[in-house]
């Protein structure tokens, strides 16, 4: 199954899920798209599990090849398997720029990356699921700084987890360390991903 590149707000309101973290997608309609998605019916436990796996999935807006990957990484590291995923995904290279406030959304971050626009160490990474470790800096290449969509992100609020810190003089952002499981999609139950896959 290929990365989802469609509305993402549509998938919000299937999933009932703000995929933007922002809850925008759900204020105007709080229930699912199309002629029945006011109608509420009981779902099976594994409907209940994949419904929390594709609210992950397609908040960071990668294909289950990818995801599925990272979930089995996570299981050869110590502690909780469902948390170590979380980390390992917040640990991407464009979520860690979304995260500096680089761009507005992951899906713009992905763009940049692909594009070439940054430097990881000083070397120019094009992969947007390369995985960052505590440390490393990212940093917007000098020919990119005058990009549009990057400017109009730094408007915002940038660098908004204690996890990740940036510099605006240097354009330099640091993956600090993984985050807490407090820290990150609070409203995400991931025993149930867990579950989803060990059926």
């Amino acid at each position: 199954m290929s990365r989802y590149t469609g509305p993402t707000w549509k998938i919000s309101r299937r999933l009932g899920y703000s995929l933007s973290e922002t809850g925008k997608e759900l204020k105007k309609r709080p229930y699912a798209p199309g002629q029945h998605g006011q109608r509420r019916s009981k779902i099976s436990d594994y409907g209940t599990q994949l419904h929390e796996k594709q609210k992950v999935r397609f908040t960071y807006g990668i294909s289950e090849k990818q995801f599925r990957k990272t979930f089995e990484d996570a299981n050869v590291r110590e502690g909780k398997h469902g948390e170590n995923f979380l980390k390992l995904l917040e640990a991407r290279l464009d979520n860690v720029i979304y995260r500096l406030g680089l761009a507005k959304t992951r899906a713009q971050a992905r763009q940049l990356v692909n594009h070439g626009h940054f430097l990881v160490d000083g070397q120019k990474v094009d992969i947007p699921s390369y995985r960052l470790v505590p440390g490393q800096k990212i940093t917007l290449k000098e020919s990119s700084r005058n990009l549009q969509i990057v400017l109009q992100a730094l408007e915002g609020q940038y660098a908004t987890s204690d996890y990740v810190s940036f510099d605006k003089d240097s354009m330099t952002g640091t993956f600090v360390r993984y985050p807490q499981r407090n820290e990150i999609l609070q409203d995400i139950n991931e025993q149930l991903i867990v579950e989803f896959y060990n059926r």
